[in-house]
């Protein structure tokens, strides 16, 4: 049967088109969750030799937590004296660096007030490192100090720098799932990006991409800037742009850690302001760098970063306003431009991009909780059961944000960490 164009109004054409170009965009991310599902964890042969190497750890008053990642990074299963531990206590008005110390950590303190953010802190203490202790790592690790790290962390990820990466990232989980359902979103959308995102890039053979904390730079990068050139809102995201556009693969390892998501909708808003207008700095800076390189150069990295930077939301919101707007000035009209038939078509249009929208997040959350079940430490199950239902409205409030993030000033502000819990309570399913 042929389709009869006639019966399509201009609305639902421009909707129709709109969506395909979606669907065209990123039906590659369809791809990458296949692969997560079918191909399950990359596998990473033993590594040939133990590395060297220092943890880095950029804290603002954060003394009810340094503690126990200085101890968590001590208890690894993996040589003590191949690993070094490195504080900047950064404007501190606590005890941070103190309880760092105690702990085992070589701590520096910065009072910088004028150049605030982690970006500006690393530059100052990877100089720092480089002068005081030249060539003697071979690779630095990056933390936040909320994080906690899994015994065999360094073990694994040791495995994948023995291969030759000048990068790598690992897998991101939380250690408060259980606390709200802002942090159970936030935990479900990172278990999606560790599994069926990195995993997924590194056993097809593409370059991944770092997240906040968790990740490694070579030492060889580190001493090429002479510290860390990377002073976007989100310094993660651009680094990540950098070596897609430049041909420098990131790789990925299984190795987990564990960090603290935001509790409430407000600090959420705060934190996920800041990323975005940090992602909007990074397209604006790189968006035709990134298209020269996999439109010349044919690096898909480049195309899988620009649309990771891409401000798609924006389209989607677009879409949504000429919608209401035809719905609005249609209904006045009284007939004259859009007939109550127009006006229905419509209103389904707009009623099934919500609902295809909601299904899509709510596929994502329901295959990741069932498929990373064992990764979800949670002692209600009643929490992870009604995430599946509250995970697509966490990720509709990206659209206001995306609009927030293109007009208001977004300063570097720091996020405040309260979850004080050891490894064994995080395993234990501790809130």
């Amino acid at each position: 049967m042929l389709l009869d164009l006639s019966n399509i109004t201009p609305i639902v054409a421009f909707n129709f088109i709109l969506g395909a170009l979606f669907t065209v965009c990123f039906l590659y991310q369809g791809v990458f969750f296949l692969v997560g599902i079918l191909r399950g964890e990359v596998r990473l042969p033993p590594a040939k030799r133990r590395h060297r190497y220092a943890f880095f750890i950029a804290a603002h008053n954060e003394e009810a937590v340094i503690a126990n990642l200085v101890r968590s990074i001590k208890e690894q299963d993996y040589p003590s004296e191949l690993i070094d531990i490195f504080v900047v206590a950064d404007a501190c008005t606590d005890d941070t660096a103190r309880v760092a110390r105690e702990a085992g950590a070589i701590v520096y303190e910065r009072n910088d007030l004028a150049r605030k953010g982690k970006s500006w802190v690393m530059d100052y203490g990877f100089d720092r490192i480089l002068n005081e202790y030249p060539g003697r790592y071979e690779a630095f690790f990056i933390f936040d100090a909320d994080n906690l790290l899994s015994r065999d962390y360094v073990s694994i990820m040791n495995d994948a720098f023995d291969q030759g990466y000048l990068a790598l990232t690992s897998y991101r989980n939380s250690k408060n799932y259980g606390s709200s359902w802002i942090s159970s979103a936030y935990a479900t959308w990172f278990l999606r990006e560790a599994r069926f995102l990195n995993n997924a890039r590194m056993i097809c053979g593409t370059s991944c991409a770092v997240s906040g904390s968790g990740f490694l730079v070579s030492a060889k990068i580190i001493e090429g800037m002479h510290g860390w050139d990377f002073h976007t809102l989100t310094e993660d995201i651009q680094f990540s742009t950098f070596c897609a556009i430049h041909g420098v693969r990131i790789g990925y390892a299984p190795a987990e850690f564990y960090d603290e998501q935001p509790v409430t909708f407000a600090a959420s808003w705060k934190q996920r302001m800041r990323w975005t207008k940090g992602f909007y700095q990074v397209f604006f800076t790189y968006g035709s760098q990134l298209v020269k390189s996999f439109a010349i150069l044919r690096r898909f990295a480049a195309y899988d970063l620009f649309m990771t930077v891409a401000p798609g939301n924006l389209l989607s919101l677009i879409s949504v306003l000429v919608n209401v707007t035809f719905l609005i000035v249609g209904s006045l009209s009284h007939g004259f431009l859009a007939t109550d038939r127009e006006l229905a078509m419509c209103f389904g249009s707009i009623a099934m991009t919500f609902g295809s929208m909601y299904l899509t997040f709510f596929v994502l959350g329901l295959l990741t909780t069932v498929l990373e079940r064992r990764h979800i430490h949670c002692p209600s199950r009643l929490r992870v059961f009604a995430n599946l239902f509250t995970f697509p409205l966490f990720m509709f409030t990206y659209i206001p944000i995306t609009v927030a993030a293109l007009f208001l000033k977004v300063d570097w502000v720091p996020t405040q960490h309260g979850v004080s819990v050891t490894l064994d309570q995080v395993m234990d399913g501790a809130k």
